[in-house]
């Protein structure tokens, strides 16, 4: 229908408009949240690279601080004469050691002689003590004989504590005569370290983790290459493991935030050995309070774009409607008009046959009074009531005839309601019988049981569609032709064809048969299938023509009761 096509445009509108502002939504909110992201991510790296490289500033100045205990010590003459052998009691020596690491808070401080041996250590007192062992094996030792100081991050072989081993050669006669070196650990560091941030470790030049805010990372190497190219021997010395796992940090941030973000691997340079001071930053929670501010901004001001594009759509879809409404109502009105008209025009054309149908009762009723009151003159009271009780059946007659044409020309069509299909056969072949009696048509209907098949419909509108259906059929059909009335139903619906005996349709003019003012007649407008359709279809039906080698044939589709 057209108003439901009408309809359905204007949903498939509205449909493509709101598809069309959530992608916009989508994209917008898209590019703020790209945009602020980035804008985050990126001042939450500067932020951690200032962090990094405060963290890398201490480190740097706990280590400068450890340096100079070993350089001094190189010169001390108490310490030169317990490696010339010129010492009166190294325990005096032992006892300033351990004075010196308590002051300096270093792990340990202890003395060798050229060949590695412990000659004097702060520890001396304890079941960890250095003194007595070789240190000869390590890389600092070798290292500061040859350049004069060296350092080395290490696991203790007495104490399995790791730290950092700060050694200094002491010369005596133009020769190396030992080493002093300093043990620091980093505990306390590592503790801060810890409670600040959401992680911190130190690599040397190979990768390996030494110092770390996680205890777990420590001695796993950051690069995963150089685990392959490692020597097992001096790992097992250095580190106490043949081999070094590498280290997976999943570089993911919290998941119970509004954004889940990579967390930030800041490195910063340590002027030792190599070192690097990495600190992992979780960017989240910054960017999670950038984006939520973002996208509120954001919704509201598309909230308030909304708001004025929906007022439009609301104003101008009202007066759309209204406007709607009174061509719906005027539309209906000029159908209302136009199936009045085709009733009337089709009560014209069989309202000679009509005239003929009433005429013929009258005379006879005329002839049969004046023959009554020559029988009551003459006393022969039974013929003449005879003669009046023929009248009564005459004017019977009459009365169906007036009644049905007074009920097809009318022009309030009731409401749909149950109905015997034979009700709209009957009235309709009554209105065309005497036409059909002039042509020698045969006729051919329903049986009446089946004829008392119940519909769903408005009885005069479903005859004015039969009517017209065998108004057409009559036109083309010659004298002493044929025309039939089938009916056949499923579950749902009834299906009544009207066939006639005529030339037929052309396979052109079939194609356009339903159209306005499409007709094949002289005088015709090309209306009236027009119309039926239209009705049969306002009834839940249809009407349809079937292809046949012969003839016309329709069929006229109707909701069952």
């Amino acid at each position: 229908m057209p108003r439901e096509n009408t309809i359905s445009s204007a949903r498939l509108k509205l449909a493509l408009a709101v598809l069309t502002y959530a992608v916009a939504i989508g994209l917008a909110l898209w590019v703020v949240d790209t945009s602020v992201r980035g804008a985050a991510r990126k001042s939450a790296s500067a932020a951690a690279r200032d962090d990094a490289a405060i963290m890398a500033t201490g480190l740097k100045s706990e280590l400068d601080k450890f340096s100079l205990v070993p350089l001094v010590l190189a010169q001390d003459p108490q310490v030169q004469a317990a490696l010339s052998g010129r010492a009166g009691d190294i325990r005096d020596l032992d006892r300033r050691l351990e004075t010196l690491a308590r002051q300096t808070d270093a792990s340990a401080i202890y003395l060798m002689n050229a060949k590695g041996d412990t000659l004097a250590a702060s520890n001396w007192q304890l079941e960890t003590s250095f003194v007595g062992s070789n240190y000869s094996f390590r890389r600092y030792f070798k290292a500061a004989l040859v350049t004069g100081t060296s350092t080395q991050f290490a696991l203790g072989t007495v104490s399995r504590k790791p730290g950092l081993y700060i050694a200094h050669r002491v010369m005596a006669g133009g020769r190396p005569a030992g080493i002093v070196a300093v043990k620091v650990e980093f505990d306390a560091l590592e503790a801060h370290w810890r409670s600040a941030s959401d992680g911190v470790f130190v690599t040397d030049r190979n990768g390996v983790v030494l110092l770390t805010s996680n205890s777990a990372w420590r001695f796993h190497v950051a690069k995963g290459s150089a685990a392959a190219q490692r020597d097992p021997t001096l790992d097992r010395q250095q580190f106490g493991a043949d081999r070094l796992p590498p280290l997976e940090l999943g570089l993911t941030g919290s998941s119970d935030r509004l954004v889940e973000a990579p967390l930030l691997d800041t490195q910063q340079p340590i002027p030792l050995d190599g070192w690097v001071l990495h600190l992992l930053v979780d960017p989240s929670s910054q960017i999670s309070a950038s984006v939520a501010n973002a996208r509120f901004y954001s919704l509201l001001a598309l909230a308030l774009l909304a708001a004025l594009i929906g007022t439009a759509v609301f104003l101008r879809r009202r007066r759309k409607v209204q406007a709607e409404q009174v061509l719906a109502r005027r539309t209906q009105t000029l159908r209302d008009q136009l199936h009045q008209a085709n009733r009337l025009a089709t009560l014209g054309q069989v309202s000679a046959g009509v005239g003929h149908e009433i005429s013929q009762p009258v005379a006879a009723a005329r002839l049969f009074a004046e023959n009554g009151e020559a029988l009551l003159a003459a006393g022969k009271l039974d013929d003449a009531r005879t003669n009046f009780d023929r009248i009564v059946g005459l004017m019977d007659k009459i009365g169906k005839i007036t009644a049905e044409l007074r009920r097809f020309s009318r022009r309030d069509a009731p409401e749909p309601e149950e109905m015997p299909l034979a009700t709209a056969i009957d009235g309709a072949v009554l209105l065309l019988r005497d036409r059909m009696r002039s042509m020698d048509v045969t006729v051919t209907t329903p049986s009446a049981e089946q004829a008392a098949i119940r519909v769903r419909a408005e009885p005069v509108r479903l005859e004015q569609v039969l009517v017209n259906l065998l108004q057409n059929a009559l036109d083309a059909s010659d004298r002493n032709g044929r025309l039939d009335i089938a009916l056949a139903a499923d579950a749902g619906r009834c299906f009544l064809t009207v066939s006639d005996s005529g030339p037929g349709i052309n396979p052109d003019v079939a194609e356009r048969l339903f159209q306005p003012f499409a007709t094949t007649k002289a005088d015709g407008l090309g209306l009236g299938l027009v119309i039926s359709r239209d009705i049969m279809r306002d009834l839940g039906g249809d009407l349809t023509v079937q292809p046949r080698q012969s003839g016309a044939q329709f069929v006229m589709e109707i909701p069952r009761a």
